[in-house]
């Protein structure tokens, strides 16, 4: 649950490691990398951590990864559930420093999942395996890829959704990405580029799919009593939330409402605010059907009315009316595996006025105020969200 007494949390420093084409490090370098740069944002030194949060790497996350950092918690988390792991971790933080369990406490990633595909050190990850309760689905044989396709089927046939709609996510993706120069792809493209494209799993072609990039990420959250020793401006942590919908696509109940429906309206009313007064959202786009469903259970549009929401730039910083993953998102900019860190790093960045050429702009020109990033993992299995407020 968000922090509703106590001590207020702040995000004090984000900082990516280099990002997209890495071929010459180790993920643990690129953990390493993404914290420098974020206790650099802060302006503190490593010594006031007492929290670290990690996922996805080694056997003991993240007891490894504070070792390889040389840090020695008193407090730690490596909760994992896919790439809404960060949002979920970000808001134990917060609850632990709420509680005087932490006073600052670390967020760290890092993969080379493209670096070690090229390399044959893996393979591309089709399954999750066939034990416990997928052992009833292996059989059947669909994909990751596929289980979200066939959601989005379901939201096509439901609801009428088309698949020119769902490219319009992909589009504005990297028409937001264009403006990035951290971005991995910058080019425009078209939603007659989107058609166009080799299916990967019916309704997807390649463009409705994230890419795979090499990165790493870091997010410093602090008591607030530090914040008046840190360099940046705080971004504070109003409402979070979480929630676990299923594993077996058997006992999803519909298809077409994802986890964020529950996760969302948890954090919106522990923050006290309305969807209504978001200035932009950063969502976890896997596949250009994760917006969209997203963007309806947090309830920036009514269920069913997704793609008609996606149509006519809406989602573009440039002119949109909500501007959504304004740094190109997993479509554009870079998926290194469990990207839900990476958009926090980007929300706090716009809050801070720090997104350069796609900066939000309020009307007038000032800087947006209030922001939300949600996670989502699995294949739709679960959803942490986390609204965020400028200081």
């Amino acid at each position: 649950m968000a922090p509703t007494s106590g001590r207020r949390t702040a995000i004090v420093g984000v900082a990516l490691s280099d990002c997209g084409r890495v071929d010459d490090a180790t993920p643990y370098a690129l953990h390493a990398q993404a914290a420098r740069r974020a206790l650099a944002d802060a302006g503190l030194d490593r010594t006031v951590i007492d929290g670290v949060a990690s996922a996805g790497l080694g056997t003991l996350a993240p007891a490894e990864v504070a070792e390889y950092l040389g840090l020695r918690p008193t407090w730690v988390d490596s909760t994992s559930v896919g790439g809404s792991t960060w949002e979920v971790l970000a808001a134990h933080a917060a609850d632990a420093i709420s509680a005087g369990h932490a006073r600052a406490v670390l967020l760290v990633y890092g993969s080379t999942a493209r670096a070690d595909l090229r390399a044959g050190r893996r393979t591309g990850t089709l399954s999750f395996g066939a034990r416990g309760p997928l052992q009833f689905e292996a059989p059947y044989g669909h994909t990751l890829i596929a289980k979200y396709a066939m959601a989005a089927r379901r939201h096509m046939h439901a609801h009428g959704t088309t698949i020119e709609q769902l490219a319009e996510v992909a589009v504005q993706a990297r028409a937001n990405a264009a403006a990035n120069p951290e971005a991995m792809f910058r080019d425009p493209i078209t939603v007659e580029d989107v058609l166009a494209g080799p299916v990967i799993a019916d309704p997807f072609t390649k463009l409705h799919c994230c890419i795979r990039s090499d990165g790493g990420a870091a997010v410093l959250l602090v008591a607030e009593e530090l914040v008046p020793d840190c360099r940046t401006r705080p971004v504070w942590v109003l409402g979070a939330a979480e929630h676990v919908s299923h594993t077996a696509m058997s006992e999803w109940p519909d298809f077409t409402v994802s986890p964020a429906a529950v996760s969302g309206r948890l954090a919106f009313e522990r923050a006290g605010v309305r969807p209504a007064e978001v200035d932009f959202a950063e969502i976890y786009d896997a596949f250009t059907y994760m917006t969209l469903v997203t963007l309806e259970d947090l309830g920036f549009c009514a269920k069913g009315e997704g793609g008609a929401f996606v149509e006519k730039g809406r989602l573009l910083v440039a002119g949109g009316e909500l501007p959504v993953n304004t740094d190109g998102g997993g479509l554009s900019a870079q998926h290194p595996g469990m990207r839900g860190l990476f958009l926090l790093v980007e929300a706090v960045r716009q809050l801070r006025g720090e997104a350069g050429a796609r900066q939000v702009r309020k009307r007038g020109g000032r800087l947006p105020e209030l922001a939300v990033a949600s996670g989502t993992g699995g294949w739709f299995c679960s959803s942490g969200t986390m609204v965020l407020g400028r200081g």
